[in-house]
C-alpha cells in the first residue's frame, strides 16, 4: 500500500513538472533594451510591447533585428520619451542605428556606447543631454552619422574623434561646448556650420599655433 502511495505522489510530481512553463532562456540583449524602458517615462505607450518574459525583443515595437535574432536597429525618435540613457545599451553588439532624437532625455551619454562596434548611425540631436562628448565614440569605426546637436553638452570636442574616418555627417551645434574644434583627420572636410552656436567655443584648431589644452574651458 505504501508502495502505491509513493508512486501515486511521484506521478503527481512528475505531472507537475511537465505541465509548468518552461523558463525563458536569458537575453541579455532584451534585458539591455528594458533597462532603457525603466530608465525613461513613456506618456504614449511606445513601449508598451516591451515584454521582459519573451525569448527576445525581436517582436518588440521600434526594435530591428537581423536573421540571427540580434538587435540592429532602435527607433524611438520623437517618442516623447523623458529620462536618462543606461549604459547597458553598450551591450548591442549588432546595434546599427540608435535612433533617439527629438525626445527629453536628460543627463550624460554613457561612454558605453563606445562598444557599439556596428553602430553606422548616432542620433541623439534635440534632447537635452549634458555632460562632456564621451571619448570612447572614437571607437565607433564604422561610424557615418553622429548627430548631437540641440542638447547642453559641454567641455572640448574630444581630438579622438578624428580617427572616425568613415564619418561623412558631423553636428554638435547649438551645444554649450568650449575650446576650439579640430580641423585634421575626419574633421577636415566638415564647415563651422556643424559647430555653430556654441557660444564658448573659440573657432577651429590652427594646428601649430594654438595649444588645445587652454585653461577654462569645462
Amino acid at each position: 500500500m505504501a508502495i502505491w502511495t509513493l508512486l501515486h505522489l511521484l506521478y503527481f510530481v512528475l505531472l507537475l513538472a511537465a505541465l509548468a512553463p518552461t523558463p525563458t532562456t536569458a537575453n541579455p540583449e532584451g534585458d539591455a533594451l528594458y533597462a532603457l524602458r525603466r530608465a525613461v517615462k513613456d506618456p504614449e505607450n511606445v513601449l508598451q510591447s516591451w515584454d521582459p518574459t519573451l525569448v527576445d525583443p525581436c517582436t518588440w515595437f521600434h526594435v530591428t533585428c537581423d536573421g540571427d535574432n540580434r538587435v540592429t536597429r532602435l527607433d524611438l525618435g520623437n517618442a516623447k520619451l523623458s529620462g536618462t540613457l543606461v549604459p547597458e545599451l553598450g551591450k548591442l553588439e549588432r546595434l546599427q542605428y540608435l535612433e533617439l532624437y527629438m525626445n527629453d532625455l536628460v543627463g550624460s551619454i554613457p561612454g558605453e556606447l563606445g562598444g557599439l562596434k556596428s553602430l553606422v548611425s548616432l542620433d541623439l540631436y534635440h534632447n537635452n543631454l549634458t555632460g562632456p562628448i564621451p571619448a570612447s565614440l572614437s571607437k565607433l569605426s564604422i561610424l557615418k552619422f553622429l548627430r548631437l546637436n540641440g542638447n547642453r553638452l559641454t567641455g572640448r570636442i574630444p581630438r579622438e574623434l578624428t580617427k572616425l574616418k568613415n564619418l561623412k555627417i558631423l553636428d554638435v551645434s547649438n551645444n554649450d561646448l568650449c575650446g576650439t574644434f579640430p580641423t585634421s583627420g575626419a574633421f577636415s572636410k566638415f564647415s563651422e556650420e556643424s559647430f555653430l552656436n556654441n557660444t564658448r567655443l573659440e573657432g577651429p584648431e590652427l594646428m601649430g599655433f594654438v595649444r588645445y589644452d587652454t585653461g577654462g574651458c569645462k
